[in-house]
């Protein structure tokens, strides 16, 4: 977690001052809100405070740009997330260990023997109507799970469907005018907050109810060695395992606001000028405009949405609103691939004419692809493996593997094809191992195997030196921060005016990806490349595209750690090279992966279809060396631990993990350790 929140504040950049009399406007909800706030406006004159009823009547301001902000719970970052909003999480509160956030469970008596799935028609005990604990997140996940029997408000009302469903209930705070089963277990008058006889645990101590939906620590741990906790897949666990057995989490709050890193930056800055004894405390009442707990503020990654930041929980929040998500066993009529650059929309859309369930749509980077690919909105993409990594970190596997080797395609359990990293000079250059330090680079993108990560995990371990940005003087390495010397040396698009490409990962950057890179030092950009080994020869001695017509083979070399003081033949990769490393992958979501198996296992065994020729650039959508694509069994294993405890300890010594993994992994709940 330490590596996590340093990571995230590292990659900070200083926001502009606000210019003179530019205010924040902050929305707030009640009299001791606004009470609070002018307090801090007072002290903190960037800050202004603007009242609104209610959170909801905030958003609206906040999406007119009446206001700037708000704190929320994470129900309120998902409604500000939906489309009529449109707001992000852009700022998390951070709270002190063991302050942890609700695990939302379900209790029973251990002298009973159902499970989960038997709830239908038992008697339940429930925290206030609304509450996370009580509500939202137990009522959400067994209607996602579709345990509790619900298509939507077309349908019925979710209390309506609730109240069917469970033969009695307390769920103190609703209407029981409305829903009068939903009262008929409570004691009191089905108020909220409950008397101490109506709280779900009493509820469910006293046979009014038998299971209880409440946040783990409500339970009195006099009482735990009588009660379970049942658990989705089932089972039951004892009361203290609620992290392996819970329904779901209650995120920590957030800041939201709309979509503008600018704004974000300068909320950040106002806000971390406060005091954290004044943001953190309510002498007016209680957890005012900020958790009374929170310890301090942690500015999230600027491409952070609702959905990246609750991850399973959104599913949750999701199903409040509109039911399960609609689960068909039926192939999908059509998969929808990823493509980036003009030159990959146009292969795939030839291959749709002969793919009829081929739909191919665009996003500007590969890490644009994983996060649609993740949401649902596309389905596929074939990437390296430093992004098949970051891919499985945000939940997606890898379906399927380029094999390079034609023999191995006949053969169903052949060893997955790899490819060897190489660092390429220019013949007669005078760069070495030994001198590397301080030339100039040309990488094929940020966070790319051969280009990046391997190159920073080895010259790490061997040279002891971990940053690329300071052991090469300049660099093209697209996706980098635009104002670094690793994007001194890209070279943009081919726009004169208004080019916006520049170190972009996409090929509108004419030195992003591996031909990119060798075409960086071919030119003279840079000193050294670093690609993979057969790229050399794909693009020299006649083989190459219009700008590397004349480019010979015999007018490149390698350097490797193994001969430090002299280069080798671009023939000899096998003894000169960086590492060996796994093909590249096709990612998918679990639940479409056999749709994509499918479709491409088909696609290649039809002669007029020919998956890995790029007519109208190199390596467009697969490599162009591919010979086949073969399914992989275990995703789990495709990368190899080596490879993996080699990624990630370059990561760790570097404090530079990429931004998406970040998102990825990011605890919805930031804890300080």
């Amino acid at each position: 977690m330490n590596l996590l929140l340093t990571s995230l504040l590292g990659c900070l950049v200083l926001a502009l001052p606000l210019a003179s009399g530019e205010k924040i406007k902050w929305c707030v909800t009640s009299q001791n809100e606004l009470n609070k706030c002018n307090r801090l406006a007072n002290k903190t004159p960037e800050l202004e405070c603007f009242f609104q009823k209610g959170v909801t009547e905030c958003l609206t301001s906040i999406k007119t740009g009446a206001a700037d902000a708000i704190t929320v719970d994470g129900y309120n970052v998902h409604q500000g997330g939906l489309k009529n909003y449109e707001l992000h999480p852009i700022i998390e509160e951070k709270y002190k260990k063991g302050q942890e956030t609700c695990y939302a469970v379900a209790v029973v008596k251990k002298d009973t023997a159902f499970t989960i799935k038997d709830l239908s028609g038992k008697k339940s005990c429930h925290d206030c109507y609304k509450s996370r604990g009580g509500w939202f997140i137990p009522i959400g996940r067994l209607i996602s799970e579709r345990v509790i029997p619900w298509d939507g408000p077309d349908d019925k009302s979710l209390e309506k469907a609730v109240s069917e469903f469970f033969s009695s209930s307390c769920v103190p705070g609703i209407s029981k005018a409305n829903y009068p089963n939903l009262c008929k277990g409570c004691k009191g008058d089905c108020s909220c907050p409950p008397k101490e006889s109506d709280e779900p645990f009493a509820c469910l101590k006293s046979d009014a109810g038998q299971v209880a939906f409440l946040c783990h620590n409500k339970i009195p741990s006099a009482e735990k060695q009588n009660y379970e906790l049942l658990c989705m897949d089932g089972s039951r666990k004892s009361v203290d395992e609620y992290k392996d057995c819970h329904l779901g989490k209650e995120p920590g709050h957030a800041v939201i606001s709309r979509k503008d890193a600018r704004l974000s930056d300068m909320i950040y800055q106002v806000l971390t000028k406060i005091p954290s004894s004044d943001l953190f405390s309510s002498d007016e009442g209680k957890d005012l405009m900020f958790s009374d707990s929170a310890t301090g503020l942690i500015r999230l990654p600027e491409f952070i949405d609702s959905f990246l930041f609750l991850k399973n929980e959104y599913a949750i929040m999701q199903a409040l609103i509109e039911g399960p998500k609609l689960i068909s066993t039926l192939p999908r009529p059509v998969v929808n691939w990823c493509t980036i650059g003009h030159e990959e929309k146009v292969k795939c859309d030839r291959l749709s004419s002969f793919i009829p369930r081929l739909s191919c749509q665009f996003a500007p980077s590969v890490d644009e692809c994983i996060v649609k690919i993740k949401r649902g909105d596309l389905d596929a993409i074939a990437v390296d493996g430093g992004q098949v990594w970051a891919a499985e970190k945000c939940g997606l596997v890898a379906a399927m593997a380029e094999q390079y080797n034609q023999a191995n395609c006949e053969i169903n359990d052949a060893v997955a094809s790899s490819y060897y990293v190489v660092a390429v000079v220019k013949k007669g250059s005078g760069v070495t191992w030994n001198n590397l330090k301080g030339k100039k680079s040309c990488h094929t993108g940020l966070n790319r195997n051969a280009g990046w990560n391997i190159p920073q995990a080895v010259l790490c371990t061997k040279k002891n030196e971990c940053d690329m940005y300071k052991f090469f003087s300049k660099g093209c390495a697209p996706g980098a921060d635009p104002k670094s010397n690793m994007c001194e040396l890209c070279k943009g698009g081919v726009k004169s005016v208004g080019d916006d490409s520049k170190c972009k990962t996409n090929p509108n950057e004419q030195y992003y990806g591996y031909d990119g890179a060798f075409r960086c030092l071919a030119e003279g950009a840079g000193e050294v490349t670093f690609i993979k080994h057969n790229i050399v020869s794909s693009n020299t001695d006649g083989n190459g595209p219009e700008w590397a017509k004349n480019l010979k083979s015999e007018d490149f070399e390698l350097i490797c750690p193994s001969s430090p003081d002299k280069t080798q033949k671009i023939s000899d990769y096998e003894k000169c090279n960086w590492a060996l490393v796994p093909a590249h992958a096709v990612i998918t979501r679990e639940d479409v992966r056999n749709d994509v198996v499918t479709m491409l296992q088909d696609a290649q065994t039809k002669p007029d279809i020919n998956l890995f020729k790029s007519d109208g650039g190199k390596n467009l959508l697969f490599s162009d060396s591919t010979k086949c694509l073969q399914e992989i069994k275990d995703s789990k294993k495709f990368l190899g631990e080596d490879y993996k405890t080699t990624i990630e300890g370059s990561y760790n010594k570097t404090n530079t993990v990429p931004e998406l993994v970040q998102v990825c992994t990011l605890y919805n709940y930031a804890v300080e350790v």
